[in-house]
């Protein structure tokens, strides 16, 4: 399951960023942003999938995108809510609708991880400290 919901969320991110890259649509964003933010996603889209080629997904990178996308989803709702930008109504919908989704990524992710350390035994015990 982790595997899928990486490989999902490289595969959406990827789109998103090239949708936002080639087509821009009306948003109410500045097109900086837009730019901006497409040209991250696509990066990070094809780093993400990759992730979820690997036979054993690191633990700590799966962690670090875990928190991302829950930074990514707040922010998403701050930015529809909060007016940062003058969104148009469809860009609220557009945020709201990709924070959500970035949200279930996190979710299908963190289960996936769970799952897997459960799986292999990692994750379930405590750490043991040595005091050498």
């Amino acid at each position: 399951m982790l595997k899928f919901a990486l490989k999902l969320d490289g595969v959406a991110s990827f789109a998103l960023g090239l949708l936002t890259l080639l087509i821009r649509p009306e948003v109410g964003m500045p097109v900086g942003w837009q730019i901006g933010l497409g040209s991250f996603c696509v990066a990070y889209g094809a780093g993400v999938f990759f992730l979820g080629t690997r036979a054993t997904p690191d633990r700590r990178i799966v962690l670090l995108v875990i928190i991302g996308n829950l930074v990514w989803a707040t922010d998403s709702i701050l930015t529809a809510g909060l007016n940062w930008f003058p969104l148009t109504g469809i860009g609220v919908a557009l945020v709201l609708a990709q924070g959500l989704a970035v949200l279930g990524f996190a979710v299908l992710q963190f289960i996936g991880l769970r799952r897997e350390g459960s799986a292999t035994g990692r994750g379930t015990q405590p750490r043991s400290r040595s005091l050498a």
